[in-house]
């Protein structure tokens, strides 16, 4: 994630972290929410997730591509035209992320008014 080195040992020693690392980061779960729908061109997806930028979109993409998550195909017509549609892999991690989705969307209110009603503790400092 980010401009962070990965530690190959370390990913390979903990496949969770190495595959949620990638999972995890902003955009990976609302760019799949809206392939949900089926095929989609990348204007489409860009329209669909209004804040993303070109550049974080075309990456994200490209690491669900390179996770094997998504199929991107490409036709040739001018200008080309690009699809992006889940693999079998890919359905099956939205089918349990899906389910984390409809938490967030049910429980939306509640967390809100956690926040809103949280106080952060005093810090004491040791003298």
């Amino acid at each position: 994630m980010g401009g962070q080195k990965k530690n190959p040992e370390l990913q390979k020693a903990c496949p969770v972290r190495d595959v949620l690392d990638r999972l995890g980061d902003r955009w990976t779960v609302l760019v799949m929410s809206e392939l949900e729908s089926g095929t989609l061109r990348f204007s489409e997806i860009r329209k669909r997730v209004m804040d993303i930028s070109p550049r974080m979109l075309a990456q994200t993409l490209r690491n669900l591509e390179q996770d094997g998550l998504v199929k991107r195909d490409v036709y040739p017509t001018v200008p080309p035209k690009v699809e992006y549609t889940f693999t079998s892999l890919g359905e099956s991690f939205y089918e349990r992320v899906k389910a984390m989705i409809n938490w967030a969307a049910d429980n939306h209110d509640a967390v809100r008014a956690a926040r809103e009603r949280y106080v952060a503790p005093e810090t004491h400092h040791a003298k």
